[in-house]
C-alpha cells in the first residue's frame, strides 16, 4: 500500500507551490465500487419516498392549507433541474467526497470552502440525527400495536444507530444493495396506492385542480415551499460518491438528473393521488383530521388492512434507509475534511479492505448516540412522549439540516458562475451560468422564507426563541468555518491551499495545462 505522495505518479501541484493532491491509498476511497444503479439507489434512499408521502405531504396540506402541493413539486423540480445543470457540469471538473464545500472552495476560495464544510457537516448530521426521533416513535408504535408491548422510543433509536454504524464500515456497494432493496419495495407500495386512488377517486373524480396556479395563493405558500424542498434532499449527494465510481464525469451528472426528474414526477403524482382520493376540496380537512395517518387511512379503505400493515412496516424501513444514506454522506464529508486539514488527520483515512471512511463513520455514530441519549434523558415519561421531545428531535433537527443544505445549494450556484468565469469559459458555458444564476436566486428566496417562517416549521409559538436559536445553528457553523479558514490561511497556507483539492482532484486541470 502506498503511503507517501512522493512515491506516486499521480501527485501534482497547485499554483504557487508544490502541494500534493494524492496522499496514498489509505487516504483514498476505493474506486469502481458504484455504477449508475448503485449510485442512484444510494442517492434516492435519502429522499425517503414513503416518509415524504406519509409524513411531509399530509403535514403540508394540513398546516399550510395549500391544495396545489403537486404543482409545488413540479415548480421545485424545475428549480432543482436548473441548479443541477451547473452543479453537474462542476462535477465533471471536481471529483471530491467533499462535494458542496469542494465546489464552493474551487469557485469562491478556500476560506469560503472551509465555511461551507462546517455547514455541510452540521446540516447533514442534523438531517440524519433528526430521523432517529420519528424512527424511534414509529417503531415504538409498531410494538404497541402488534405486540402489545410498551417500548421507550429511544431504545429502537439507539439500536438503529448501532446497526447503521456497523453498516457504515462495510463496502459502499454492500450499502447500496441494502438501500436498493428497501427503496424499491417502498416505492412499489406507494405506486400501488397511487393507482388505487386514481382507480377509485372521490366524488370530484380525476380532478386536476391541484395543478391550477390559482391554488398557490395565500400566506402559506412560502412555508409550503420549505416543506416541499426538504422532500428532495438527497439528490445533491451524488458528487459525494464521485471518488467511488468508475466514471464520475459521466455517472454523477446522469444520476443527478435521473434523481431530480424522478423525484419531482413521483412526488407530484403521489401528492395529486392524495387529492384525488379525498377530493381537492376535502384534502386540507382530511389532512388536518388524520395528520400523518392520512395515507394509511386511505389505503385501509382501498387496499385493505394487510396492505396497510405492510405499509406501516415499510414506513419504518424507509426511514432506516434514509438514516444509512445520510450516515454515509456525513462519514465522507468528515473523511474529505480530515484529508484536507479541516478536521484531525485521523478522519482522512479509510479502513481495512472495505475502503470505507471508518473514522468519519464513528464520528457520525457518536453524534447520533449522544443526541438521542440527551433527548431520552429530557423525556421523563416511561415510554416516551410523542410530542416532547421525540417529534421535536425530528422537526428541530430536520429543519436545521434542510436550511443548511438550501444555503449550500445557493452558494454552490454562485460558485459555479465564478468558477467558469475565472477560467475564461463564460462564453462556452453561458447557458449553464444563466441556469445556475436563476437557481441560485430561487434558492436564496426559499432560504429567506425558511428563516422567516422557522417558528411555523418547528411548531413553535409566535415570538419563540427557537425561531432564531435553531436557524442560528447554521449561522454559527458558517462563522466557525470561515474563522477556521482564515486561521489556516494565516498560519498554515499549505493546508489552506489544499482545501477542496481532494486526493486527485487536479488531474483534469493538470491535463488541461499540459
Amino acid at each position: 500500500m502506498t503511503t507517501d505522495s512522493s512515491s506516486t505518479s499521480t501527485s501534482t501541484s497547485a499554483a504557487g507551490g508544490g502541494i500534493s493532491t494524492f496522499k496514498g491509498q489509505e487516504r483514498a476511497l476505493r474506486a469502481d465500487r458504484l455504477g449508475t444503479g448503485g449510485l442512484l439507489l444510494s442517492v434516492l434512499a435519502a429522499t425517503a419516498p414513503l416518509m415524504v408521502v406519509a409524513g411531509v405531504m399530509p403535514t403540508t396540506f394540513a398546516v399550510m392549507g395549500i391544495v396545489g402541493q403537486p404543482l409545488l413539486f413540479v415548480v421545485l423540480g424545475v428549480v432543482l433541474i436548473l441548479f443541477s445543470v451547473g452543479y453537474a457540469e462542476m462535477s465533471r471538473h471536481v471529483h471530491n467526497a467533499g462535494a458542496f464545500y469542494a465546489y464552493i472552495s474551487r469557485g469562491l476560495g478556500g476560506t469560503a470552502g472551509a465555511g461551507a464544510a462546517l455547514v455541510a457537516l452540521v446540516a447533514y448530521n442534523a438531517l440524519q440525527v433528526g430521523i432517529y426521533g420519528i424512527f424511534g416513535f414509529e417503531v415504538s408504535g409498531l410494538f404497541a400495536t402488534y405486540a402489545d408491548v410498551q417500548v421507550a422510543w429511544w431504545i429502537p433509536a439507539l439500536v438503529a444507530a448501532v446497526v447503521v454504524g456497523l453498516l457504515g464500515w462495510l463496502k459502499i456497494d454492500v450499502n447500496a444493495r441494502v438501500l436498493g432493496v428497501l427503496l424499491v419495495i417502498e416505492v412499489l407500495l406507494v405506486v400501488i396506492f397511487d393507482i388505487a386512488a386514481l382507480a377509485d377517486p372521490a366524488r370530484e373524480g380525476l380532478s386536476l385542480h391541484a395543478f391550477n396556479p390559482d391554488t398557490l395563493t395565500g400566506a402559506g405558500v412560502g412555508t409550503a415551499l420549505c416543506f416541499c424542498i426538504a422532500a428532495f434532499l438527497g439528490f445533491e449527494q451524488a458528487p459525494v460518491y464521485a471518488e467511488e465510481t468508475s466514471r464520475p464525469h459521466v455517472l454523477v451528472p446522469r444520476v443527478m438528473f435521473l434523481a431530480v426528474g424522478g423525484v419531482a414526477v413521483f412526488f407530484a403524482l403521489s401528492s395529486w393521488a392524495l387529492t384525488v382520493a379525498t377530493g381537492p376540496s376535502a384534502i386540507v380537512g382530511a389532512a388536518q383530521k388524520q395528520s400523518a395517518g392520512l395515507l394509511f387511512f386511505l389505503t385501509e379503505s382501498r387496499l385493505g388492512g394487510t396492505f396497510t400493515d405492510v405499509l406501516h412496516v415499510l414506513f419504518v424501513t424507509g426511514m432506516f434507509a434514509a438514516l444509512l444514506s445520510f450516515h454515509n454522506v456525513v462519514a465522507r464529508y468528515a473523511f474529505a475534511m480530515g484529508r484536507e486539514g479541516l478536521l484531525p488527520a485521523a478522519f482522512g483515512r479509510t479502513s481495512g479492505g472495505s475502503g470505507a471512511p471508518g473514522t468519519g463513520s464513528l464520528l457520525q455514530s457518536a453524534v447520533a448516540v449522544a443526541v438521542v441519549v440527551a433527548f431520552a434523558i429530557a423525556d421523563d415519561k416511561p415510554a416516551g412522549d410523542p410530542t416532547a421531545p421525540v417529534l421535536h428531535l425530528f422537526t428541530w433537527f430536520g429543519n436545521i439540516g434542510a436550511l443548511g443544505v438550501i444555503v449550500l445549494m445557493a452558494a454552490a450556484s454562485l460558485s459555479v458562475v465564478v468558477f467558469f468565469v475565472r477560467r475564461g469559459a463564460a462564453g462556452a458555458q453561458a447557458w449553464r451560468l444563466v441556469t445556475s444564476a436563476l437557481a441560485g436566486l430561487a434558492l436564496v428566496v426559499i432560504a429567506g422564507y425558511t428563516v422567516k417562517d422557522f417558528e411555523v416549521l418547528v411548531g413553535a409559538g409566535p415570538g419563540s426563541s427557537l425561531s432564531w436559536i435553531l436557524p442560528g445553528t447554521i449561522g454559527l457553523a458558517l462563522i466557525a468555518g470561515l474563522a477556521l479558514g482564515l486561521v489556516l490561511r494565516a498560519r498554515a497556507p499549505e493546508k489552506h491551499a489544499r482545501i477542496g483539492l481532494g486526493n486527485e482532484a487536479f488531474q483534469l486541470d493538470k491535463a488541461a495545462s499540459s
